[in-house]
């Protein structure tokens, strides 16, 4: 152990799964209110340009403990193994002093070499979980525990605080299955929103007009696909069309934002905690999720595509020491970001093969020369259970540029109907919302032409390979 350990900073990493950036009311929600999450904002930073590089749970998960793209840590899908042997940030920060937990959700494989690893104490999910008496895995033994998930999830991780060496610093990912589809409440929620409306996004009655054909195809529509499980009941007998649409978009909302009440008010125990301890000023606190998600924008749920509300991750951090209360800022940052960002606090040197790049700066206010202005996003799963194409694209600070090279492998799965591959490109500032593609618009020519070349020019650079369409 490092002698000077005890003087760095805990790190306390509270993420959920599907939690989309505009149901938190630090960033505006409409919908919902989140006071505990907010006062982790208000105390510290909220970043407005927080992307993952892939908008899927496990692959998203491994770029966070790894710091590189997917093509490099190997889950590029939900039915890739991660490699524990492979470097990760808990066994970094555990080789230099500090005590390492993961509670909650793991979601990267099971068994052999995919069970967490770098962690002094793991407890985890099987899978994705169940939301009321779920099991848990704790050194490969199965375990089923009464309640509901995100309370217990906090249980465990102040269970694993109350225990710990007290003289040494810690490292907690506290991982919640809430908001997961199928967004069961707990009852203490069960009620919430009963008798009012949420409001419909602008997007909700998108028609897919005008763009590649990715976005007529994806089978997360409201109204057409959602479930028996995910609305719990049969719908009134009388409702169709735009009326049986609102009615279940109702359903739908109301049980995802009563978990998330769940998961702000679980919180808030833990604030509370390193209050009452007084750990609260040197402890870095975030909360994140794992990617955005759709709730009813362009009249979908899931995520998977690269449009904003699924690209962008929430994310909020506080730490008194060097973070000034109630900043916002707009530089863009990449989940395989967070890993050097949190080697640099605890003094650990960042490994030279990390993809990401430590944000400190960015957090203390100031602005790092070179700081990107562009950032490259790959979705693997083409034709999944949602049905949506394959894809990579890049974001600028205005254009986002999305090609769509599913078509050349088949759009039913095979190579049997090859069609020729897709572009969509947005202009954010004129079409926020991403509804007009532009991209054979004589007037982005241009730009189309720039972006193309910085797209391949990032993918030389994070080491990813292009698909090259060959028409048979």
């Amino acid at each position: 152990m490092d002698s000077h350990t005890a003087n760095r900073p805990n790190i306390l990493f509270i993420m959920s799964d599907d939690h989309a950036a505009h149901a938190m009311s630090c960033y505006g929600s409409r919908i919902n209110r989140t006071p505990n999450i907010d006062r982790i904002a208000n105390e510290g930073m909220r970043l407005d340009n927080c992307f993952c590089t892939n908008s899927i749970c496990a692959p998203s998960r491994a770029a966070i403990l790894t710091g590189l793209y997917n093509h490099l840590n190997g889950v590029r899908t939900l039915s890739d193994r991660f490699d524990g042997r492979q470097q990760t940030l808990p066994k970094l920060l555990r080789q230099h002093g500090y005590q390492t937990a993961i509670v909650g959700k793991w979601h990267l494989g099971h068994g052999g070499e995919s069970d967490p690893t770098g962690f002094d104490y793991w407890d985890i999910l099987p899978g994705q979980g169940n939301y009321h008496d779920p099991v848990f895995i704790r050194d490969g033994v199965r375990r089923q525990v009464s309640g509901y998930a995100t309370d217990i999830i906090t249980d465990l991780s102040l269970e694993w605080l109350r225990s710990r060496e007290p003289d040494r610093p810690f490292f907690l990912m506290c991982h919640h299955k809430a908001p997961h589809r199928p967004w069961i409440p707990d009852e203490k929620h069960a009620h919430l929103y009963e008798d009012i409306e949420i409001p419909e996004p602008e997007t909700f009655n998108d028609d897919y007009s005008g763009r590649a054909g990715a976005a007529a195809a994806a089978k997360m529509r409201i109204d057409r696909d959602l479930t028996k499980r995910d609305l719990k009941i049969d719908p009134p007998e009388h409702l169709s069309g735009p009326a049986l649409k609102s009615w279940k978009y109702q359903r739908y909302i109301k049980d995802y934002l009563r978990c998330i009440a769940s998961v702000d008010d679980n919180v808030g125990r833990l604030l509370d905690y390193l209050d009452d301890e007084g750990l609260a000023g040197n402890t870095i606190v975030v909360y994140t999720s794992d990617q955005g998600f759709f709730l009813g924008d362009h009249g979908w749920y899931d995520k998977r595509f690269m449009y904003e509300e699924s690209l962008r991750m929430p994310f909020v951090i506080r730490y008194p020491e060097e973070i000034r209360p109630g900043k916002v800022d707009r530089h863009m940052i990449l989940n395989i970001d967070f890993a050097p960002t949190f080697l640099d606090y605890a003094g650990v040197p960042v490994p030279e093969d990390m993809q990401g790049k430590s944000f400190r700066m960015i957090l203390r206010g100031e602005h790092p020369e070179g700081w990107r202005t562009s950032m490259y996003y790959r979705y693997w799963e083409h034709m999944s259970e949602h049905g949506v194409y394959a894809h990579y694209g890049i974001r600028t600070e205005q254009y986002k540029l999305i090609y769509y090279y599913a078509d050349a492998l088949g759009t039913n799965g095979s190579v049997d109907d090859p069609k020729p591959p897709e572009w969509e490109l947005f202009d954010l500032k004129k079409d926020p919302c991403e509804m007009i593609n532009v991209y054979n618009d004589p007037d982005y020519a241009r730009v189309a032409e720039i972006l193309e070349n910085e797209l391949h020019r990032l993918q030389e650079e994070v080491k990813d390979e292009k698909f090259e369409y060959r028409p048979q």
